[in-house]
C-alpha cells in the first residue's frame, strides 16, 4: 500500500511541479489485488481508461490558468502604455509659412487629338503616298481611290443643274413680260401704229392667239428692190441710199435694214439679190408708187413698190385667259409698243399673274433640287480622295496601293491613324466636394512615373459637368493641357496636382488644431480642468482662419506667433498608435501574445 502512495505521488508531481486540488470529489485509494490473484483484462483496460481521463483533465486546467495570466499580464502593460500616453500631449507653435492649397490626380497622357481614317466609300486603292511616321499638314491627300463609277453621275448632275438655270431664266423673263403687260390691270400693245380695227369688245375673252386689234403704220416706208448679185455682196444693212420715185423723179434718203442673201432670177435670166430699204414717209408716199434706189454707186436692176413697215394683226401672246373690262383706245388710233389697249378685270390679271409665278417658283425649285443632287454627287466623288482631317504624325498605315476597300461589313477599316502631338493632355478626376475650386486657367504641376526627378507644367483647360459616380462618390473630369512635352510620351501615366491657392508668409497653426466653431486651444497653465478630449492646461480661442490646406490652417486673426497650441490626435495618428498597441489582427503588439488580438 504505502509503496503505491509513492508511485502515485511520483507521477502527480511530474507535472512540471503544479499541485491541482480536485473538486467536488473525494479522493479514493486504489485497491491492491492479492498476491498470486489474476485481475481480469477488462478491469485493467478500465483502469486505464481513468487515468487517461485525469491526466487530460488536469492538462485543460493548465491551459486555461496559462491563459488568464497572459490576459492579465497584457492588461498591465495597455493601462500603463495609456497612462503614458495620457501624460504626453501633442502641441505646436504658431509660426509663419507658405500654405498652399492643392487637387491631385492621377491620369493617362493622350495626344490634343486622334483621329482614325477611314473610307466613306468602295473601291481599289490607286495611290497612298505616306509612310507610317511621317508628319502630315490638314488637308494633305492621304488616299485616292479608283472614282471611275461616279464620273458619269457627276456629269448627269451638272447637266441636269444647267437645264434646270436656264428654265428658271426663261419661267423669270416670262414673268418679267408679263408682269409688265399686266401692269396697273391694262394689255398693251406690242407694235407701234396705227388701229385699223378693234376686234374685240367689252366681256370678251383674250387669250394666246386671240385677235385683238389690226395696226397699220405708214410713217415708214419700205422699198424693196433687187440688185445684181455681185453689186448686192458689196451692200450691207446701215449704208445710206439714194431713192427715186418713178413717177414724180423726187429723190429721198434712206437707209439699208436688209439684204437678202437668196439669189433670184429676173426676166432675161439676171442673177439678183433684193435689198430692203426704209424711207421716212414725208406724207405722200402710199403702197401704189414705186422707185428705184443707188446704194454705193450700184445701181437696183428694177423698180419696186412701197410697203408700210406694219401692217398685222396684233394677237394676245399670254398663257391663260382675261376678261376685257373696258376698251383704251378706238379705230384709227395712233399706238406705240407698250400703250395700253384695254382693262383688264383684277380677278383675271391676278389669275394670269399667279399661273406666272407658280411657274417661276416650280422652276426655282428645280434649280435647288439640280444644286442639291449635284452637291451630293460631288460630295460622293470628293470622297474617293481621302485627305488628312488634321496636322499630326502618322502612327499606324494599314491600307496600301491595290488594296481594295469594301464597306459591306458592320464596321468601317480604319486605314490610318493620325496623332496630333503638339500638345498632350491627360484627365483628372476630382470629387464632388472639391470640383467649385477648380478653374479653367489654374496651373497644374505633373510628374511621370517614366521620368524619375523632374516636373512639368500644365493648365486646366476644361471642367466637364459630365460626371461618373461609383460607390456613392461622384466625380468629374478635369481636363489638363500640359505647358510643356519634353520627354513625355502618350500613354505614360502622370500625376498631377492643381494649385487652387497660396499664401507666403501665412501666420499658420496645424490643421488638427483647429477644432468646430473655429476654435484653437492655446496653452493657458491655469486651466486646471480638462475640457472634453482637451486636457487640463489649455484654453479656448475663437479664430478667424484664411487658406486652409490638407496639413497646415492660416490663422487670420486671434492668434500671435509663437504661442503653444493644443494639437489634436488625428484619425492617422489614432490609427497608427492602434497598431502600436497590437489591435491590428494578426500581429501582436508589446506584451501580446504572439498572433493574438482581442
Amino acid at each position: 500500500m504505502e509503496e503505491r502512495k509513492e508511485n502515485q505521488a511520483k507521477e502527480e508531481g511530474g507535472k512540471k511541479g503544479i499541485k491541482l486540488p480536485v473538486l467536488g470529489r473525494k479522493k479514493q485509494e486504489a485497491k491492491k489485488p492479492a498476491e498470486g490473484e489474476t485481475i481480469p483484462s477488462s478491469k485493467l483496460s478500465k483502469r486505464k481508461k481513468k487515468r487517461n481521463k485525469r491526466i487530460i483533465a488536469a492538462g485543460v486546467v493548465v491551459v486555461l490558468v496559462g491563459i488568464l495570466w497572459l490576459n492579465g499580464r497584457r492588461r498591465a502593460q495597455e493601462a500603463q502604455m495609456a497612462a503614458a500616453s495620457a501624460g504626453q500631449q501633442r502641441t505646436a507653435t504658431v509660426e509663419r509659412r507658405t500654405i498652399t492649397s492643392e487637387l491631385s490626380s492621377s491620369g493617362t497622357l493622350q495626344p490634343k487629338d486622334t483621329y482614325e481614317i477611314t473610307s466613306l466609300v468602295e473601291g481599289e486603292v490607286v495611290s497612298a503616298d505616306f509612310e507610317e511616321g511621317d508628319q502630315v499638314e490638314k488637308g494633305q491627300v492621304l488616299y485616292v481611290i479608283d472614282s471611275s463609277s461616279m464620273e458619269s453621275q457627276l456629269t448627269s448632275a451638272n447637266n441636269s443643274l444647267t437645264r434646270a438655270q436656264k428654265n428658271y431664266q426663261d419661267a423669270l423673263k416670262d414673268y418679267n413680260e408679263i408682269q409688265a403687260k399686266l401692269s396697273g390691270n391694262t394689255y398693251k400693245a406690242t407694235k407701234t401704229g396705227y388701229v385699223k380695227d378693234l376686234l374685240i369688245d367689252v366681256g370678251d375673252q383674250v387669250g394666246s392667239n386671240t385677235q385683238i386689234c389690226s395696226i397699220y403704220n405708214d410713217q415708214i416706208m419700205e422699198l424693196r428692190v433687187p440688185f445684181l448679185s455681185g453689186e448686192a455682196a458689196v451692200i450691207a444693212p446701215g449704208m445710206t441710199a439714194l431713192v427715186t420715185l418713178s413717177d414724180t423723179g423726187e429723190q429721198l434718203n434712206g437707209t439699208v435694214s436688209a439684204v437678202s442673201a437668196l439669189e433670184e432670177v429676173l426676166t432675161g435670166g439676171t442673177l439678183v439679190r433684193y435689198v430692203t430699204i426704209q424711207v421716212a414717209n414725208p406724207g405722200g408716199l402710199t403702197t401704189n408708187m414705186t422707185a428705184t434706189a443707188v446704194v454705193a454707186d450700184c445701181y437696183c436692176a428694177q423698180e419696186g413698190s412701197f410697203e408700210p413697215t406694219v401692217d398685222t394683226v396684233m394677237t394676245g401672246n399670254i398663257d391663260g385667259t382675261v376678261e376685257v373690262e373696258s376698251l383704251l383706245v378706238s379705230e384709227g388710233s395712233y399706238v406705240t409698243t407698250g400703250t395700253p389697249i384695254f382693262q383688264i378685270t383684277p380677278s383675271s390679271a391676278a389669275d394670269i399673274l399667279d399661273n406666272y409665278e407658280n411657274s417661276l417658283d416650280n422652276a426655282e425649285a428645280s434649280v435647288e433640287s439640280a444644286q442639291n443632287q449635284l452637291e451630293s454627287t460631288q460630295n460622293s466623288y470628293d470622297n474617293y480622295t481621302i485627305t488628312a482631317p488634321i496636322s499630326g504624325q502618322i502612327i499606324t498605315k494599314t491600307s496600301k496601293v491595290g488594296d481594295n476597300i469594301d464597306r459591306s461589313g458592320s464596321s468601317n477599316t480604319v486605314m490610318a491613324v493620325i496623332y496630333d502631338l503638339s500638345s498632350l493632355t491627360f484627365e483628372m478626376s476630382i470629387d464632388e466636394l472639391d470640383i467649385q475650386k477648380v478653374e479653367v486657367g489654374q496651373k497644374v504641376e505633373v510628374t511621370a512615373d517614366a521620368i524619375e526627378g523632374q516636373t512639368f507644367t500644365g493648365t486646366v483647360t476644361n471642367v466637364s459637368l459630365q460626371s461618373t459616380a461609383a460607390n456613392g462618390v461622384t466625380n468629374y473630369p478635369v481636363t489638363v493641357t500640359m505647358d510643356e512635352v519634353g520627354s513625355l510620351l502618350p500613354g505614360m501615366n502622370v500625376d498631377g496636382v492643381i494649385i487652387l491657392d497660396s499664401v507666403e508668409n501665412a501666420l499658420s497653426i496645424p490643421a488638427d488644431s483647429l477644432m468646430r466653431g473655429n476654435q484653437v486651444y492655446v496653452k493657458d497653465d491655469s486651466v486646471t480642468e480638462p475640457q472634453g478630449a482637451v486636457p487640463a492646461g489649455f484654453r479656448a480661442v475663437e479664430v478667424e482662419t484664411g487658406l486652409i490646406s490638407d496639413d497646415y490652417v492660416e490663422i487670420l486673426s486671434g492668434l500671435e506667433e509663437g504661442q503653444e497650441v493644443y494639437v489634436a490626435e488625428s484619425s492617422t495618428d489614432s490609427s497608427a498608435a492602434f497598431m502600436m498597441r497590437g489591435g491590428m489582427p494578426g500581429g501582436g503588439g508589446p506584451g501580446g501574445p504572439p498572433g493574438g488580438g482581442r
